[in-house]
């Protein structure tokens, strides 16, 4: 029987010690070439912060170059198609936010994209509040009374968001659903052209990002009505969200994360995933984003690609029942 057991247990041991070696392996492997990080944004926003944050920690942690591209155009859909058809290393990475993963599949059939069958989820990286905002003119304090002024003429409120099917116009078009009101969407070309019409107060409304509008509402150029998300943000705790202001059935909160192309080995998606938690994780990078609105949120592989699947089947129904096309 001992004569038995023993080879038994030496398996046992080996196996136990397998998930160290792979992990061992994996950070030989990654050590072994640059790394490039593509972000399907200009630079500067969240998606260009995290890209650079996270190159940063790879090029510290294993010695390599690590560089940041940015390939903006086509809503994302460059960048996304780079990095797919790039070689399953592990060094070449998509840092890209929510609306990309979960909304162009169905907004944009003729592209082609299947994010889960074309990438293997590395990890979320972090998520930032939506703001519903208005320009100081509006006669609007509350999101009540906005919803009063868009009910009594519908479509006379128009909102700015950085495209058509953009997380941020689906955003305002559950808002009308879940308010009862009709509010106008004006389609721009990123955050930045229509930030600043409403700015000037061509358009009276605007729903962005938080890192985005926070320096306009600090300074007193914007007027934030309520947050889209579940909770409130530590940045503006004065704020309440829809639900608490009497709209329920609204929780949209902006998330960013980042993936590798499929087959890359999955010891070695781990291995960038634990390697990202740390990078983020540290008190300077958690303090530099949270100065930005960004809060440091980490779903491990499997997880993350659940929230990608979910979330996907969430958008698809009300992209096709409100019949929104890409332009």
């Amino acid at each position: 029987m001992r004569s038995f057991l023993r080879p038994l247990a030496l398996a046992f041991a080996t196996l136990a010690l397998l998930p160290a070696a792979q992990a061992q392996d994996a950070s030989t492997q990654l050590a072994g070439k640059p790394f490039t990080l593509v972000a399907p944004f200009p630079p500067g926003g969240p998606v260009d912060t995290l890209a650079r944050m996270l190159a940063d920690g790879l090029a510290a942690q294993y010695k390599q170059t690590a560089i940041v591209e940015n390939k903006p155009g086509a809503a994302g859909n460059i960048g996304i198609d780079q990095v797919k058809r790039s070689a399953p290393t592990g060094h070449t990475l998509l840092v890209i936010p929510a609306g990309n993963l979960t909304i162009n599949p169905t907004l944009m059939p003729a592209a082609g994209l299947n994010i889960l069958g074309d990438f293997a989820p590395v990890s979320s990286l972090a998520q930032a509040s939506n703001v519903v905002a208005v320009h100081p003119s509006v006669p609007a304090k509350t999101i009540a009374e906005l919803v009063a002024l868009a009910r009594l003429k519908p479509n006379s409120v128009a909102y700015a968001t950085p495209g058509v099917g953009s997380q941020l116009h689906l955003a305002g078009e559950l808002l009308g659903q879940q308010a009862g009101a009709d509010f106008l969407h004006v389609a721009y070309k990123g955050s930045g052209p229509g930030l600043n019409d409403v700015l000037g107060g061509t358009v009276p409304m605007i729903i962005g990002n938080l890192p985005v509008l926070l320096p306009h509402i600090q300074a007193g150029k914007l007027r934030p009505l309520a947050l889209t998300d579940g909770s409130r943000d530590p940045a503006l705790p004065q704020v309440p969200t829809l639900a608490e202001a009497g709209i329920p059935g609204i929780a949209v909160t902006s998330w960013y994360g980042v993936l590798a192309p499929k087959g890359t080995p999955p010891a070695m998606v781990e291995q960038l995933s634990r390697d990202f938690a740390r990078i983020l994780g540290t008190p300077e990078n958690k303090a530099r984003l949270e100065a930005q609105g960004l809060h440091t949120w980490l779903l491990p592989t499997a997880a993350f690609g659940d929230l990608i699947r979910k979330e996907t089947a969430t958008w698809a129904p009300i992209i096709r029942a409100r019949k929104i096309e890409a332009q």
